[in-house]
Parts: structure tokens; C-alpha cells; sequence
């Protein structure tokens, strides 16, 4: 297997841009994800800001390898939704301008009922995004964790284009109690970016947990057999926005990966 792409998500350093990129470099990274609505991010970046940060970037060897932007609410939700389009399309020329083909979003609730309305919706929201993301060179990357990795591999199927795929989350997945030994497999042809944290299910308390990655019940060793197998070329984003010692705990995910 050739040497992973492994990225930082800087969200969860709380620093600002700049700082954020020299300690991801520190922390022997060779790809970062932007967080477009964290507060260090600019709300607006001109032709020269970028031009300047890749710079900055170049330097330190790093690349932009994915983008992320969380709306507040599901693409299945009716009330504001064409505002919630409009801002991922204007993320996803920003991811684009950055240098990454990656917008990383939650799409909401999917509905096992096919024929329900909020499935409808998603299926039209996720159409019209995908159309966009052909035009603008930027594809939107579906975190998983909220349902099981199946019903969203089937809603994306079930859209006339194929310019969406998968975010995958194993630690999410098993937090929200939505992982099985058959879900890297199930996600692995549209997977655009793995985000790599890991979790554990507390039986006395009736709920997953996060944990800090190797420590959990995500077996990345079959995880990259699977997808190898596909083959998957893409990164691995290392990312602890919960931690009380995310450097720590960032600086021991990529040694774990790299020790693979």
C-alpha cells in the first residue's frame, strides 16, 4: 500500500488560519481540511488572500485536501433550505479556488421511508447540488454517523448524477451506534474522504463515545484492506474537535496511521 494522505482538520486546533497551518506542518501533515464556517475563516477571501495562503501553504508542503462546511440544518429540512443551497454552492466555489474537489457536509435525517416527503427533499437538494458541483469541478462529500451507511448509499444512487459521494466517519458511525463490519464496504466506491476518528460503545450508558483514534472500536487495519481494494487514493482527515488535548491526540492519530 502506498504511503496514506494524511490531513489535519484545523477546526479543531482553535488557532488562527495561519498558526493552524504551521501546526499541522509540526505535527507531520501533508494536508489540511478548512473549516469555511469556523471563526477563524474569512468570510470573505479575495483572488490575492488566496494567492497568499497557497503561498503559505506551499511553503510549509501542504495541500488543501478537503473543505468542510456545516449548515445548521439537514438538506431534507423545507423551511430556508434555498439559503442553505445557496451557501454550500458558494463553499463549494470557495473549496475550489483553495485547490480541493472536497466539500465535506452532513446531509440530515434520511428517512427509511423512500416515499416520504423529507426523502423527496433530499433526493431534490442533493440533485441540484450535484449539478452544480459538475459545473464548478467541486463534489459535496456526505459525513456519515446519523443513519446506517446503506440508506445513504441507496439515496445517492437513487440521483441521476454520480457527482456526490461519501465522507466517511467510522467513529461517528459507531457513536451513534450506526456501525457494522459491513459498512466500509458498503460506502467504499463513493467514499471522496475518510475522516479518520475512532469510538466505542459505553454499555452502562447506552451510547457511544469518541475517543481518541486506535483506542476505539474502529479497526482501521480492515478498514484500509477495503479499501485498498477499491483502490482509494484519498486522505485521511485526523480531527478532535471535542478534546481537552487535541494536539496530543492529533500528533498520536498520524503516528497511528503512519504506523500502518
Amino acid at each position: 500500500m502506498p504511503e496514506l494522505n494524511i490531513a489535519v482538520g484545523l477546526g479543531c486546533l482553535n488557532q488562527p488560519l495561519k498558526q493552524a497551518l504551521h501546526t499541522a506542518h509540526r505535527l507531520g501533515a501533508s494536508g489540511v481540511e478548512i473549516d469555511l464556517r469556523n471563526s477563524h475563516w474569512p468570510k470573505e477571501i479575495t483572488d490575492t488572500g488566496i494567492r497568499q495562503l497557497k503561498k503559505v501553504m506551499n511553503d510549509l508542503n501542504l495541500q488543501v485536501a478537503t473543505a468542510r462546511f456545516q449548515t445548521r440544518r439537514g438538506y431534507d429540512v423545507a423551511d430556508d433550505l434555498e439559503r442553505r443551497i445557496d451557501a454550500t454552492k458558494a463553499a463549494m466555489k470557495t473549496a475550489y479556488r483553495l485547490g480541493t474537489r472536497v466539500l465535506v457536509n452532513s446531509v440530515g435525517m434520511i428517512p427509511e421511508d423512500t416515499e416520504s416527503v423529507a426523502y423527496g427533499q433530499l433526493q431534490e437538494s442533493l440533485a441540484d447540488l450535484a449539478h452544480f458541483g459538475q459545473h464548478v469541478g467541486t463534489l459535496l462529500a456526505c459525513e456519515t454517523g446519523s443513519e446506517p451507511v446503506e440508506r445513504l448509499v441507496e439515496l445517492l444512487d437513487s440521483l441521476p448524477e454520480r457527482a456526490i459521494g461519501v465522507a466517511y466517519n467510522p467513529g461517528s458511525l459507531i457513536v451513534q451506534q450506526n456501525f457494522s463490519g459491513e459498512s466500509t464496504k458498503a460506502a467504499a466506491a463513493r467514499i471522496l474522504s475518510v475522516t479518520a476518528c475512532d469510538g466505542v460503545r459505553d454499555l452502562s450508558l447506552g451510547r457511544g463515545l469518541s475517543v481518541p483514534l486506535g483506542q476505539g472500536s474502529a479497526e482501521f487495519e480492515q478498514i484500509l484492506a477495503v479499501l485498498e481494494d477499491v483502490p482509494y487514493r484519498g486522505w485521511f482527515v485526523v480531527d478532535r474537535p471535542a478534546s481537552r488535548d487535541a494536539l496530543t491526540e492529533l500528533s498520536n492519530a498520524i503516528k497511528f496511521l503512519k504506523s500502518l
